[in-house]
């Protein structure tokens, strides 16, 4: 098997396979990891990950057809059965890990057998991952998928490079401390090299965890574990800024701004786009809404919420109920003050295509983001690149990493009804040249730092650990040496 110099290693691929009419179909994902990773320079580049169809589906003819096309683009797979979709992925990954990570504890299910699987795949992981990999290899790891992988790989190769990046928050010491599994989690990215989060906090809240749970000794982002130095950095994740731009300028997506603000004509539009998730905080947005429109009459007629929830984990039962929570709260504001020319909310409960997608935003002049605990915000960063006309309000959660590089956007408490109230007459009211100077200030930022140098920060950063890493054997080196003489 072929060893390739750089590994990215994600619980998905940005290939996935599906079965139609009976035939294997393959197709790209337009996600921004894909884009990050395009960016980098390096040829000498396969990715590893789950194809998303499940090896129960699969004849072992197959499979050996799924990793001869996959690997036509640089793809290797990992095959996961049924039982490890659900136990690993839909429960240890998404019912232990999402809810805990996002300050949902009492959501978080601990279950022995999502454990048993969420080992099991990692393993598993791993196993595939070596077969590809060498001592000199350079593997990224993401996400918290797999946080028990580089501890496992560094057990087999234990001279190759290895980076870690969590997309998702890193709790605090006094929620992480709650998962029974804690201690391996903890090894398992303690393995890395380097380790990489989207903001400081979530980086303070790891190391924090780290010496009070493992003891291990840090200063300034440097971590000393078993003799071996790592590196703990943030690195906020960008969007495909310039891909953006010439989607927004493109002939379509001009004509579908045309038609969706003459269908609003005379009438503000605020959009709010999210996947379905309890993190997003769509309930409390609105119930502002709710409670904008029982106090400001006056913008009856005058501003319309279009609310997009992208399906999420409908066969779970918290997400089935947040649906109907949703869909519910949403007849009865309409219900109560909509009238035969005007509809106060536009519901859509599907995935729109891309264009689409951006349609709305540039057509917005209000973007309500808003969720109770996000590990970036990319939807936020998306709205305000959209907005090439600079004429537009972002309203951001101030618990979304994207609130430190986007401080000119209103800031709000998303658990505080009248917080998100209040900021919607303030964007209402706002004057066209301070909602121009917001948007531009913004707009600077998410271009000159995209997601392809995220990407290249954080592999240059990588590339360079072994610099710091001989620096420290140098000095225990040395210090050895004065010992002995003393």
């Amino acid at each position: 098997m072929k060893k390739y110099s750089s590994i990215v290693v994600s619980n998905r691929l940005p290939v996935s396979v599906s079965r139609v009419d009976g035939e294997l179909k393959f197709s790209a994902s337009n996600g921004g990891l894909a884009t990050a990773m395009s960016s980098l320079d390096s040829t000498d580049r396969v990715w590893v990950g789950w194809p998303g169809i499940s090896s129960d589906k699969l004849t072992e003819a197959e499979m050996d057809t799924i990793k001869e096309k996959l690997l036509e683009s640089n793809c290797y797979p990992v095959f996961l059965n049924d039982s490890q979709v659900e136990n690993f992925y839909e429960g240890y990954a998404n019912d232990t890990l999402w809810p805990l990570f996002h300050y949902f504890q009492s959501l978080a299910e601990h279950d022995e057998k999502y454990w048993e699987s969420y080992e099991e795949v990692n393993k598993l992981f791993v196993k595939e991952t070596v077969k590809v990999a060498n001592e000199d290899s350079l593997i990224w790891i993401h996400d918290y998928h797999l946080m028990l992988m580089p501890g496992l790989v560094r057990d087999k190769l234990p001279e190759t490079t290895i980076g870690f990046f969590l997309h998702i928050p890193f709790p605090s010491y006094e929620i992480f401390r709650q998962l029974p599994n804690r201690h391996e989690i903890l090894l398992g990215l303690l393995g890395s090299d380097l380790i990489g989060f989207h903001i400081y906090d979530y980086a303070r809240h790891f190391l924090s965890s780290a010496e009070r749970i493992e003891a291990v000794e840090q200063s300034h982002g440097q971590v000393t574990f078993k003799g071996r130095k790592l590196i703990v950095d943030t690195f906020p994740i960008g969007i495909d800024y310039e891909k953006i731009v010439k989607t927004i300028e493109s002939k379509k997506v001009k004509d579908n701004v045309g038609e969706i603000k003459k269908y609003y004509k005379n009438q503000k539009i605020i959009i709010s786009v999210d996947r379905l998730d309890y993190t997003k905080g769509i309930l409390n947005r609105l119930t502002a809404y709710e409670l904008f429109l029982s106090e400001h009459p006056e913008y009856h007629k005058k501003i319309a919420l279009t609310m997009i929830a992208v399906p999420s984990r409908t066969e779970v039962e918290t997400y089935r109920n947040l649906r109907d929570s949703i869909e519910l709260s949403i007849s009865r504001i309409n219900g109560q003050y909509a009238s035969v020319d005007w509809t106060p909310i536009s519901y859509q409960f599907k995935n729109l295509p891309y264009e689409e997608i951006f349609s709305m935003y540039a057509s917005a002049d209000i973007a309500l983001v808003t969720p109770l605990r996000d590990g970036m915000n990319l939807v936020a960063k998306e709205y305000v690149a959209a907005k090439q006309d600079k004429d537009g309000v972002l309203i951001l959660s101030e618990l979304a990493g994207a609130i430190d590089e986007l401080p000119e956007a209103l800031s709000v408490n998303p658990n505080s009804i009248r917080s998100i109230k209040d900021s919607l007459l303030k964007a209402l009211e706002m004057e066209k040249p301070e909602r121009s100077k917001r948007l531009g200030k913004m707009q600077y930022r998410l271009k000159t730092y995209n997601v392809k140098d995220w990407a290249i920060d954080f592999t240059d950063e990588l590339k360079n650990i072994n610099v710091i890493q001989s620096e420290h054997e140098q000095k225990i080196l040395t210090d050895d040496i004065q010992d002995l003489l003393v």
